[in-house]
């Protein structure tokens, strides 16, 4: 086995694993297998975990992060990779090393992201030419959030969140704030007081409407922290609470707007500023490397 480095060689590749919003979430209904049927819209932000990649010729793929809280082996970036690497027949491995900025269990889908940009980038550095269609039929597997991120488009989500239409958002400045609680999503959708039963909604009046997120009262009953975050965060913007929680944005029209908010927040509810964005961060990048390749 490769003695593995300690930084990542010059020769490696970077890429960015951005957050998202649910800007709105509607629980419509429970199929039969357990799993609740969602409209939500999703948006991506210009804030984000950063993974650099190095390949292998031993086909070993190993996960370089101080994070202790998920087992190797059991991380989607790990379990990302060897899926691709299996499905596609490739030899070759990777060190993987993540520098990690957003916070698990934030509602701000990092693991999904991570996955994703596992994905595309070992798609990338193994020169493997997989389509987007590939990649995104195989993110699912890993879970319903991944696919989103795999396209990079806003989009509305139907069915479990993976049936996408791409949609044009305006792309205002958020100030996303952070209960410090991780927030577990199995036990939000087995609450019983979950609202279920939420009408289907037209694309067109949700872009109007603007909707909700039918797992905001479960979620401020069961953590206190995000009920006292969403509280606070409300005396200044319009506040909700992205996906499962824990994080609760507001939207802004200039970034000085959000970051005067931000000022005035306790340093015991930490936050962040960052443009919504309709195309990821991620394939501004993929398609830069891209151009330089050709």
């Amino acid at each position: 086995m490769q003695v593995p480095p300690l930084t990542p060689p010059a020769h490696s590749l970077t890429l960015p694993a951005p957050a998202k919003l649910n800007l709105m979430l509607h629980i419509i209904g429970r199929r039969s297998d357990g799993y609740h049927q969602l409209q939500t819209l999703f948006q991506f932000l210009d804030y984000a975990d950063e993974l650099t990649f190095a390949p292998r010729t031993d086909g070993v793929i190993q996960l370089h992060s101080e994070l202790t809280e998920v087992a190797h082996d059991s991380n989607l970036i790990v379990r990302a990779a060897r899926q691709l690497q299996q499905a596609s027949h490739c030899s070759q491995g990777a060190d993987i090393w993540l520098t990690k900025r957003l916070p698990m269990g934030g509602g701000l889908g990092g693991g999904s992201s991570d996955a994703a940009t596992t994905l595309l980038g070992l798609n990338h550095l193994w020169q493997l030419n997989w389509s987007e269609d590939q990649l995104a039929n195989l993110g699912l597997s890993l879970g319903a959030d991944v696919p989103v991120f795999v396209r990079g488009h806003a989009a509305f989500a139907e069915g479990v969140g993976e049936i996408l239409t791409p949609v044009e958002l305006s792309e205002p400045w958020f100030l996303v704030a952070i209960p410090q609680v991780s927030v577990s999503t199995a036990e939000v959708f087995a609450d019983p007081q979950l609202t279920r039963d939420t009408p289907a909604n037209k694309l067109r009046s949700l872009l109007e409407g603007g909707g909700r997120n039918d797992c905001q009262p479960v979620v401020q009953k069961r953590y206190p922290e995000v009920h006292n975050a969403l509280i606070l965060l409300n005396k200044f913007v319009p506040t909700r609470l992205t996906g499962t929680g824990a994080c609760v944005f507001g939207s802004f029209p200039k970034q000085d707007d959000a970051d005067k908010v931000a000022r005035q927040l306790p340093a015991t509810l930490p936050c962040f500023v960052a443009q919504g964005r309709n195309i990821s961060m991620l394939h501004h990048k993929l398609k830069e490397l891209l151009k330089k390749s050709r």
